[in-house]
């Protein structure tokens, strides 16, 4: 891995404890960057950051809830107060929710009166709700509060996390598609908004990694692929599952002032291909 110099950086990611964003920060941290690792779960966060002091960085776990913006004021405080004004916010916190899914890839004739299926018109507007919440919400959020910081100083780095299927949406996840699809429209709007402060906002869009949140969908209990599986597999040219480290060439492009100096707006497909697969 290509290292870039992030030296007295301070970084803040969120969501940073799980699978993909904690990689992140072992990366960010290896370039010389201080950072701040935000999760509900503090637990989860502390444990990369411990990995990350070992190794010699500087690192520190804060507890947080992206959706409560008094929980994130003071998640700043304690990030300027151990770590200094935050440089780079990488927007990682997101997921899905079952009551936000669909039973079957498409709808056949009689599901609706069915009881024993989960069609469209079953679909839960809570679960729906917590989705959009989660996804669109916890970024625009975070970006509110971290950015005071970047406004200010009138330099600055953010980076949000969108999905393939913001390009092309999957069946089954209606809600998760919408929202990373609004990820998607909402990182160039940002672009063009702090184009004059100096602030870049780009984002990344992961394809199939495997991860704990997809881990039941993608694989049964013997660890052999789902049917799922094959039929993703079967539409990425690359003819695999992406692992982390894939993303990591992308991330220090565009955390890299020197690099990618003049991009902003830009949503990269990490996917394989998937996204530029029609199938035939």
């Amino acid at each position: 891995m290509r290292k870039v110099d992030l030296g007295g950086k301070v970084c803040v990611i969120t969501g940073a404890g799980g699978i993909l964003c904690s990689e992140f920060a072992k990366a960010l941290g290896a370039c010389g960057a201080k950072i701040a690792l935000l999760d509900l779960n503090e637990q989860a966060a502390a444990k990369v950051a411990e990995k990350i002091n070992q190794n010699g960085g500087n690192a520190i776990a804060v507890g947080c809830n992206v959706l409560v913006r008094d929980s994130l004021v003071e998640a700043k405080k304690i990030v300027n107060e151990k770590l200094g004004k935050v440089d780079v916010l990488i927007n990682g916190a997101g997921g899905n929710n079952p009551k936000g899914s669909t039973q079957k890839d498409t709808y056949e004739p009689g599901d609706i009166d069915d009881e024993a299926v989960k069609s469209f018109f079953d679909l839960d507007p809570d679960g729906i709700r917590f989705v959009f919440d989660l996804n669109f919400l916890g970024t625009l959020l975070p970006t509110q509060v971290f950015a005071e910081d970047m406004a200010r100083n009138e330099d600055g780095i953010i980076l949000n996390v969108s999905s393939m299927n913001a390009f092309c949406p999957l069946t089954r996840i209606p809600a998760y598609s919408g929202a990373k699809a609004a990820i998607s429209n909402f990182t160039q709007w940002l672009a063009v908004h702090f184009a004059k402060t100096g602030i870049r906002v780009n984002a990344i869009a992961p394809g199939f990694f495997l991860t704990a949140q997809n881990k039941a969908l993608l694989t049964n209990e013997d660890g052999s692929y789902t049917e799922r599986s094959h039929k993703i597999l079967n539409a990425t040219p690359m003819k695999r599952f992406g692992v982390p480290e894939d993303l990591l060439g992308t991330l220090l492009f565009l955390v890299d002032n020197e690099q990618s100096a003049f991009v902003t707006g830009v949503v990269i497909p990490v996917d394989g291909g998937f996204s530029a697969y029609s199938g035939v």
